[in-house]
């Protein structure tokens, strides 16, 4: 019986991946302060929601959407809500969930001491890396640093238009489309 339970227990064991780092899951939106977010944004209020499609389709949503021209694409796009302008810069965020495999490396180092090898025949498996791509974006205007801290006044109708913003985003395939939906 303990035998048979030690045995089940190492064979768990090795194999399993042990995280070193599990990016966030984000269902829908989050609200957070960029810098706790990811080291590199700003310390303004951000909202943050996965992005399931490829790198770059953003940039190309928000660049025909709003007739940018590629010229400012990711920072100052302007936008009104109720005849007031409101301005947002966006960042495309990779955090990757990155784990250590125990099965290569016990088969490496039986492998080294049996037979005196220098280099780890399984190297590149040791460890695993899948890439999570996040858009977080932050909104300012004339008046305001932060419309989407708790202390905005116009914090309910950004909040509003980002969320609608992030469903055309995920919607939305051809980006030609956007320009005849306005």
């Amino acid at each position: 019986m303990n035998k048979t339970l030690l045995l089940c227990f190492v064979l768990l064991l090795l194999g399993s991946c042990v995280p070193l780092r599990i990016a966030p899951t984000i269902t829908d939106y989050k609200l957070t302060e960029g810098k706790k977010f990811k080291r590199g944004l700003p310390k303004k209020t951000t909202f943050v929601f996965a992005d399931p499609k490829d790198e770059g389709h953003f940039y190309d949503y928000v660049n025909t959407k709003f007739g940018l021209l590629d010229y400012y694409v990711d920072v100052q796009v302007p936008f009104k809500i109720d005849d007031q302008e409101f301005f947002f810069s966006y960042y495309e965020v990779e955090i990757p969930t990155k784990t250590i495999n125990l099965i290569p490396l016990l088969i490496d180092g039986i492998l080294n001491q049996a037979a005196d090898f220098e280099e780890p025949i399984l190297d590149d498996m040791h460890t695993s890396r899948v890439g999570n791509w996040y858009i977080a974006i932050e909104v300012f205007s004339a008046t305001q640093k932060d419309c989407l801290h708790d202390d905005s006044i116009s914090k309910a109708l950004v909040l509003t238009y980002l969320r609608n913003l992030k469903e055309e985003y995920l919607s939305t395939y051809n980006y030609n489309e956007v320009v005849f939906k306005n």
